[in-house]
């Protein structure tokens, strides 16, 4: 919370309603009951103590039905009530998620706010970067979090080169979207995880989304075992493993063969061509043929073609298959896959070690 005043400082004519949920199922045990209740009441002393001109604060308390309670839940009620709280000022602007443990620069909400400024953005993916090193932790956890993130920007990285769409990062604590847009595609989610995976893809079908690089948030590398996947789950099952083992990155050179020839589809159908191997024999199974036929028979143009294709071929499908090369076809460690892409890049990096990859790929994403 004192970053974000900190930031609201630093952009002394933008208003900003900071919304806080703080929740529980309904079969909490008394730990987490009692650490709700400390948490509503540092919030409420907190609030107390910072009367800004320009600057709200509100808190949701929710109880939720075990059944439904989780992450996705709690950002929906956030985010529901913010567009909510948007029309009751005929105001279309942004709502942007955090998680209580992030942290942001100084200039966080003087960034954002000059984006407000173009209403054709839908979408906002944030730059981050997770504290390396630190004593909040044991170091066995930042080790964990240095392989973690330095997957995930392998990852994003790849869908990058292979030319696909949706290239971003789907992190819930760096993420801002408009409010039109959040309506227009129904909300967030209930997921108890991989809730914003879900939710950017919706948004990023609109078209109109951007990375925002001139900001950076701070989220921390916590582990959780209360999610089945996700950071906290991650770097709860890497901290004491010897390696981290990713999908090979032979999986993204097939994905991007198969891209570079897809407008060739629009006409002809690759069904019996088998120079696309692992990639082209795993979407047969899940229904290539018939998603060209019906795709063809609703589009006249190739660029029409390309965007209904990229609904069928979207970024789950490309999950699940990366997922299946990893466990059924080749891993390989996430230092040597992440060299590899530099590699193909013409970003040579012959660092054999996590941390200097990773800054590697934090600087081609700051670009």
């Amino acid at each position: 919370m004192e970053s974000l005043c900190n930031a609201i400082n630093n952009a002394s004519k933008l208003e900003v309603e900071v919304i806080v949920v703080v929740n529980r199922s309904d079969d909490a045990s008394d730990k987490i009951i009692e650490q709700n209740r400390i948490s509503i009441e540092s919030f409420s002393k907190f609030r107390d103590e910072h009367i800004i001109p320009n600057i709200g604060f509100y808190l949701i308390e929710s109880i939720l039905p075990n059944k439904h309670a989780g992450v996705g839940l709690a950002r929906k009620i956030g985010m529901d009530e913010a567009v909510y709280r948007f029309s009751k000022t005929d105001n279309d602007g942004l709502i942007v998620c955090l998680d209580a443990d992030c942290e942001v620069d100084d200039n966080y909400f003087e960034v954002l706010d000059s984006k407000t400024l173009d209403n054709g953005i839908n979408g906002i993916s944030i730059y981050f970067e997770h504290d390396l090193y630190g004593n909040e932790f044991e170091a066995g956890i930042y080790t964990s979090i240095i392989k973690y993130e330095l997957f995930l920007r392998y990852y994003k990285n790849a869908l990058e080169y292979c030319q696909l769409p949706y290239a971003f990062y789907t992190v819930g604590s760096s993420m801002a979207v408009r409010a039109s847009a959040y309506a227009k595609q129904g909300g967030m989610n209930r997921r108890r995880a991989g809730e914003d995976f879900y939710f950017l893809q919706k948004i990023i079908e609109l078209g109109n989304c951007i990375e925002l690089n001139e900001t950076v948030v701070r989220p921390s590398p916590r582990i959780s075992d209360r999610v089945p996947f996700g950071t906290g789950k991650a770097v709860n099952d890497l901290v004491g493993a010897s390696a981290y083992y990713v999908c090979a990155f032979d999986a993204f050179l097939e994905i991007r063969s198969f891209i570079e020839k897809m407008d060739s589809f629009f006409e002809s159908d690759p069904v019996k061509d088998k120079r696309y191997s692992n990639f082209h024999d795993f979407l047969l199974q899940r229904g290539l043929s018939d998603a060209l036929a019906t795709i063809r028979s609703n589009v006249s143009s190739i660029a029409q073609f390309r965007k209904r294709f990229f609904r069928w071929l979207n970024a789950f499908i490309i999950m699940k298959f990366t997922n299946h090369y990893r466990e059924n076809i080749r891993a390989e460690k996430i230092e040597d896959a992440a060299r590899l892409l530099l590699k193909e890049l013409s970003r040579i990096d012959d660092s054999k070690e996590a941390i200097p990859l990773l800054m590697h790929y934090r600087r081609i994403d700051k670009r």
